[in-house]
């Protein structure tokens, strides 16, 4: 820390002796003694907050004396407080432009490489677990059948379960992260192949394999989620301390490109319309499969022999698995944290069912999947401006205010969804109409960004530097879970809401045959094959859109707001566990 720093805590710290009674600076003193004895038998798994149980004592004592900081300016004045932070914004400012100018080592930049490598690999099998399949299967299931098929997605949010495991338990001989990530990407790569060896099979009739289906992809959802604990781990020994930053980098990086690549563009070149359109090959879902299968068992052969792991001085406290539960579960009993997971788990159902119907909805109406995939990819770029932007709007005092105001536009453009899907133009749609598609994609997708930067900042503030990692982890994995849990019930609820009718005309005489199926492709090519013909008399995603905005609306009103105005001016202290 600089020398200025200093100065200015040194001055902050006068300034609050001649604040503070003398009995109260005796039980401070004492509370900050049995603060500095706390210990941490954690050991971290997630790149984005570079605190573990492996950092040097002296660091984490550091760290405590800066959270101790925290509260020293929260007892100063309001104008006193805001100077005071200024003058250690500069100084983090300074300390971070000063390390922004040493060049990176080329072990690092290799480093990076290969975090993007394995990152894409886990990407790749995201993108078509919750991106493309369920477009190609929409064609032939019934929202039900998809909502089936939708809990694949599952295992990613929660891999907290597991994470112990995977940090306390290797080989020294191949490594602490080598011992899952070889076998975790050789299951991956076979996985895949076996798809591609039997996706005609499969993906023909669908509705006859949906359970074999969501097993296989469930379980390489499952897979790429404990691949990605053990990448998560490696990354903050890969690389050195002053460009760690970089890891949360290669994640975006590796991540989003392995997911557009299986989303957004397998689903244009796998469009015969797109490839004649446009003179490029037609990519079958068995090719693509294939490839990446022979990726993986390249890169892990590569990591097999090529690529020796650095030894991490472990010690008896950085394995215990029992420990970290137990931490987990001491974080848990926090009543401020109860209310931030009630907080989390209810906050996104406002808008749940425009990103689990709308855009099948539209693909049911005639949009075509080749249209969405430009829609996404022009989206892309416009989701980094909005991180950034967002990253500046969270800091300082508030930074759950941007997050509080994104709700607004983002239960607004969820509601403009379902008026476009109920007016949604017969095919083929007009450019001007695909423009003002492109826009509200954006808009919303913007105001998704905010919510989850401002968020993320919250995060990265309330988290106990000496379990940053495990507490991070934690508090993501409720964020994950507020946007995976109501999935399968919006799709089941559109087909339980719904009610259709196969009109047959049969001798002059008009037959109504009750039919939910006919809510599915499948359903309507059925009702063709009789002469019928597929009337849907209620539309369930109208009502079980309406019924998510309405409980956003009062929910966010009622209890989002007014809890999350207290939960940010706690002290950080108040987020902090007491470990034996």
């Amino acid at each position: 820390m600089s020398t200025r720093r200093n100065k200015l805590k040194s001055k902050n710290a006068k300034k609050l002796e001649k604040s503070i009674p003398p009995a109260d600076q005796a039980m401070r003193k004492s509370s900050s003694d049995e603060s500095m004895a706390v210990s941490s038998s954690l050991n971290t798994s997630i790149p984005r907050t570079p605190i573990t149980s492996r950092t040097p004592v002296s660091s984490r004592m550091a760290m405590l004396e800066d959270g101790d900081e925290e509260l020293e300016l929260n007892l100063l004045g309001d104008q006193e407080r805001r100077e005071a932070r200024q003058g250690l914004e500069r100084e983090e400012e300074d300390d971070l432009a000063e390390h922004a100018k040493r060049p990176v080592s080329s072990k690092d930049k290799r480093a990076m490489v290969l975090l993007c490598v394995l990152y894409l690999i886990q990407g790749v099998p995201l993108g078509l677990a919750l991106g493309s399949v369920p477009f190609l299967l929409k064609d032939h299931l019934s929202y039900s059948q998809l909502a089936t098929f939708a809990l694949s997605s599952y295992p990613y949010s929660l891999k907290l379960l597991w994470s112990p495991i995977v940090d306390s338990i290797f080989s020294p001989y191949i490594g602490r992260r080598k011992s899952w990530i070889i076998p975790m990407q050789l299951t991956v790569g076979s996985v895949m192949l076996y798809i591609s060896l039997n996706v005609q099979r499969l993906m023909d009739n669908p509705e006859n394999h949906i359970n074999e289906l969501t097993f296989v992809f469930t379980s390489l959802v499952l897979i790429s989620a404990t691949q990605d604990i053990a990448v998560d781990g490696w990354a903050l020994t890969l690389l050195s301390h002053e460009n760690l930053s970089y890891a949360s980098t290669c994640q975006t990086i590796g991540l989003n490109t392995g997911y557009f690549a299986s989303f957004t563009v397998f689903l244009a070149f796998n469009s015969v319309e797109f490839s004649e359109k446009w003179g490029v090959p037609h990519l079958t879902l068995s090719g693509y499969l294939r490839f990446w299968s022979v990726v993986c068992y390249l890169v892990t052969f590569w990591l097999l022999f090529f690529k020796k792991e650095d030894k991490e001085p472990a010690s008896e406290a950085d394995l215990s698995i029992r420990g970290v539960y137990k931490t987990i579960w001491a974080i848990c009993k926090l009543k401020h944290i109860q209310s931030l997971i009630v907080v989390h788990f209810f906050g996104k159902l406002g808008f749940a069912a425009n990103e689990a119907a709308t855009s099948l909805k539209m693909v049911e109406k005639g949009f075509k999947r080749e249209e969405l995939a430009i829609a996404v990819l022009i989206d892309f770029p416009f989701q980094i401006i909005g991180g950034y932007l967002a990253a500046s709007w969270s800091r300082g005092d508030r930074p759950l205010r941007p997050w509080i105001w994104a709700f607004w536009p983002r239960l607004g453009f969820g509601l403009m969804a379902t008026f476009i899907v109920y007016y949604f133009p017969t095919p083929p749609i007009s450019t001007g109409f695909f423009v003002f598609l492109i826009i509200h994609t954006v808009l919303s997708s913007f105001s998704s960004t905010v919510q989850f930067v401002g968020i993320s900042a919250f995060h990265t503030r309330i988290s106990d530097p000496l379990i940053g990692g495990t507490y991070m982890t934690l508090l993501n994995t409720f964020t994950n879970l507020g946007g995976t849990w109501p999935k399968w019930f919006i799709l089941k609820g559109v087909d339980s809401f719904s009610v259709a009718t196969c009109k047959v005309a049969e001798a002059g005489t008009e037959l109504a045959v009750k039919a939910t199926e006919c809510v599915s492709e499948h359903g309507q090519a059925t009702c063709r094959e009789i002469g019928g013909t597929c009337v849907t008399e209620t539309d369930g995603y109208y009502i079980i859109s309406a019924a998510c905005f309405i409980f956003g609306i009062v929910f966010l009103v009622a209890y989002i707001i007014p809890t999350a105005k207290k939960l940010q001016e706690l002290p950080p202290l108040a987020w902090r566990v007491k470990l034996s």
